[in-house]
């Protein structure tokens, strides 16, 4: 299994204790941005923002790290349907690493792969779907040239769940399973309940997609539980939305309503920007 981190906000981040509260402090610029990502899994916006903030004020704070926490804020913008305000964050993701052919260390590697498939979901939640597939491609194109997509986890699975979701809007139902199966069995090799779970999610999507309803239903009811055990409230808000779309669960609407006053209250806004 992929180490998931000795502490709690990395436990929180990557790790077997997704909705940890309250997490420990931390007092690098690194340990800031797990704790931020652990805090945006939950849906605590304002919190890891102010996080991030902070670590972006130290000066020492290498370009790759930057970009890695530009990265970070344009999932969460996603997450809140704001594709053309998370474009801009990827944007300056990809900026402060470049894409020069000058091999470099594993570290620039994920910040450029996380930067590319960031700026894929983004042409994707706006309709651009060849400028989708071609920057999966050019992330594709970069694991393999620097040597290390068997190392690249986390980057393997976002690559696959944009993948799946490409190829669900393209209506190609039968490829969005095999992305989205593909993402379930690369998730065995991780301890992070959600990422696990946000494949699972994707699963359903796909299978809802292929018109397996039935199946579809049972795995995002799964999710639902799930995200529901560990807090994970931006997840549990997209899995109600998706039951609600399969024509199931009489609870969907009130899960949806409380999510989204919650996650309000926690400085995030449902809507584009």
């Amino acid at each position: 299994m992929l180490p998931a981190g000795e502490d709690g906000f990395r436990a929180a981040a990557w790790g077997d204790d997704p909705g940890r509260w309250p997490l420990p402090a931390a007092t690098d610029p690194f340990d800031r941005w797990h704790r931020a990502v652990a805090l945006g899994g939950q849906g605590r916006y304002s919190a890891a923002c102010a996080e991030l903030d902070e670590a972006e004020r130290n000066v020492a704070v290498t370009a790759g790290l930057r970009s890695l926490m530009a990265s970070t804020r344009a999932s969460w913008s996603r997450q809140m349907g704001a594709h053309v305000r998370a474009s801009r964050y990827d944007g300056t993701a990809i900026a402060l690493v470049g894409l020069a052919t000058t091999r470099v260390g594993p570290f620039i590697t994920h910040a450029r792969c996380d930067a590319l498939t960031g700026l894929a979901a983004d042409a994707l939640g706006v309709g651009r779907f060849s400028a989708a597939d071609a920057l999966l491609t050019r992330c594709e194109e970069l694991m393999v040239r620097e040597g290390r997509k068997g190392s690249l986890w986390r980057q393997q699975l976002r690559l696959r769940w944009v993948r799946a979701e490409l190829a669900m809007v393209s209506g190609d139902g039968a490829g969005a399973v095999r992305h989205a199966l593909d993402a379930r069995e690369l998730a065995t090799e991780t301890d992070s309940l959600r990422h696990i779970t946000k494949t699972e999610l994707i699963v359903a999507a796909a299978v809802s997609s292929l018109g397996d309803i039935e199946r579809s239903r049972h795995i995002a009811h799964s999710v639902l539980d799930a995200c529901s055990e560990h807090g994970l409230v931006p997840l549990q808000w997209a899995a109600a939305m998706l039951t609600t779309g399969l024509g199931d669960a009489p609870a969907s609407p009130s899960i949806i309503a409380e999510c989204t006053a919650l996650l309000r209250q926690r400085g995030g806004v449902l809507a584009d920007a």
